[in-house]
């Protein structure tokens, strides 16, 4: 079977079926990384009919694509709707989940000062920083709702 794209297919911009943007919908809805069945679960709440193959499906064509994010978790991959073409990292509440996105000068000036020096090319990096957002570092009598935005 062969892995390479059809004539005239866009493997950059896959074609927008409406399951495609029942994922997209529920991933926007979202703050953090959630694997495909945290996804499958919350159309199936929103009454859709998108099967958890499609979902997975479309995880990986949109992954593909650079329209989502991927997070590694213990058991399976985490997504989340990202800034396309900006490259950035990710500060991640341990807790919820709620996840920032954050620009590193200092980590990419350190990256590529350390492939310089031990002679490397073409380096990349993934730097994951994780901790407990404010609402759950919140004292326990507080309320733990997290602000808008």
């Amino acid at each position: 079977m062969s892995t390479e794209p059809s004539v005239g297919s866009d493997v950059a911009h896959p074609r927008m079926t409406p399951q495609r943007q029942a994922v997209r919908d529920e991933l926007d809805a979202g703050q953090g990384f959630r694997t495909a069945q945290q996804i499958h679960e919350g159309l199936r709440r929103a009454g859709s009919t998108v099967g958890l193959a499609t979902v997975y499906r479309t995880l990986q064509a949109m992954a593909d694509a650079g329209e989502v994010d991927t997070r590694r978790t213990e058991t399976e991959v985490a997504y989340r709707r990202c800034t396309p073409g900006v490259h950035h990292h990710h500060l991640t509440c341990r807790e919820c989940g709620r996840t920032v996105e954050i620009a590193g000068p200092v980590v990419e000036a350190w990256a590529a000062s350390i492939a310089v020096q031990h002679g490397f090319t073409e380096v990349g990096h993934f730097i994951e920083i994780t901790g407990r957002c404010p609402a759950c570092s919140a004292p326990v009598s507080s309320p733990r709702a997290h602000p808008s935005g």
